[in-house]
């Protein structure tokens, strides 16, 4: 019961970096079982800084469910600045709770997590959007930094594989780290362009920037997939323009995201085609005739369920480090 242990950022990236697969299937899941309405995931809360309007810091609590016994929060930080030293914008711990007694029971280093089970969220779109897969495709990728380097792994996890990718950034030399990265861990082609509109153009859009406000007003075309994995990147009217499947509709309609500006210029929600979970159970039909676009909010009970199974396989590879006597008191007297 008064077992407390820490899982440091080595051990949660080596653990994450060899089983790609089984994070897959498990952000998978859990969109079902939180579809089913099986988990508690209340709003983020942000924590805002007047004097850095760029930069928050923010709460997300879960719940996963009794079946599952883990109830916890991330609390992750969102510096943009630090990428103008080569450092990385986000920092994250993970702290996970008993269902049985409320004590938490492990703090994870959670960087590593978060980026994981959005790159996950983002590969499992990729392929439920695009069941006939990326064969003969391009992908091109708008923001080239951590996030957008797992994506792309986690795309070549789940067999998104396409037959080249396209890299914008505007900061080329972030954009070029990427695409020598992909030349050297997949076998496809990758370049770097300094168009934006060329990249646009691409038949999968990821995008992955630091953006506050939509800077894309061109609507895209049909058969078109754009995974909107940066939320802000979209005016209202090419989000209108598109199929739009969410991870969590009343999560993502908030915060000024593109969806959200959206639903604020039109007064409805009548643009939201469904959610991901709908998708993968078949409840969600899409039109060949029209774009589609994914905006995941990024669920709390995704970074729960991806650090439960990290402290499982630190536990089981003997990483995890047990911290005695971590609660000053455990008697009542």
């Amino acid at each position: 019961m008064f077992n407390f242990e820490i899982v440091a950022g080595g051990t949660v990236r080596t653990v994450l970096q060899t089983r790609r697969r089984e994070v897959l299937d498990l952000v998978s899941r859990t969109y079902r079982i939180h579809e089913a309405g099986q988990t508690v995931n209340p709003d983020s809360y942000f924590l805002r800084f007047p004097e850095k309007p760029d930069s928050r810091i923010i709460a997300l609590p879960a719940f996963l469910g009794p079946e599952a016994g883990i109830a916890g929060i991330k609390w992750i930080a969102s510096f943009p600045k630090n990428t103008e030293a080569g450092a990385p914008r986000a920092s994250a711990v993970l702290v996970l709770n008993d269902y049985a007694t409320g004590y938490p029971v492990a703090c994870l280093e959670a960087a590593s997590i978060s980026s994981a089970r959005t790159a996950a969220s983002a590969a499992v779109a990729a392929a439920a959007l695009r069941p006939e897969g990326h064969q003969g495709k391009t992908i091109a990728v708008v923001g080239a930094g951590v996030i957008a380097r797992n994506i792309c792994d986690y795309l070549h996890a789940a067999d998104c594989v396409p037959a080249s990718y396209l890299v914008h950034d505007v900061h080329e030399p972030s954009g070029q780290a990427l695409v020598e990265h992909l030349r050297g861990t997949q076998d496809v082609p990758a370049a770097f362009t300094t168009d934006l509109a060329e990249a646009l153009a691409a038949d999968t859009v990821v995008f992955a920037t630091t953006a506050l406000k939509p800077y894309v007003t061109t609507p895209f075309k049909p058969g078109q997939l754009v995974l909107h994995i940066s939320l802000r990147d979209l005016a209202p009217e090419v989000i209108l323009q598109a199929q739009n499947v969410l991870d969590d509709v009343d999560h993502c309609l908030k915060a000024d995201t593109s969806p959200h500006l959206a639903e604020q210029a039109t007064g409805s929600r009548d643009f939201v085609t469904g959610t991901l979970a709908g998708v993968l159970n078949g409840d969600v039909t899409l039109d060949d005739g029209r774009p589609v676009v994914f905006s995941p909010f990024g669920l709390g009970v995704l970074d729960l369920a991806v650090g439960a199974f990290v402290l499982e396989e630190a536990r089981r590879d003997g990483t995890a480090i047990e911290i005695p006597d971590f609660f000053g008191e455990t008697r009542r007297w």
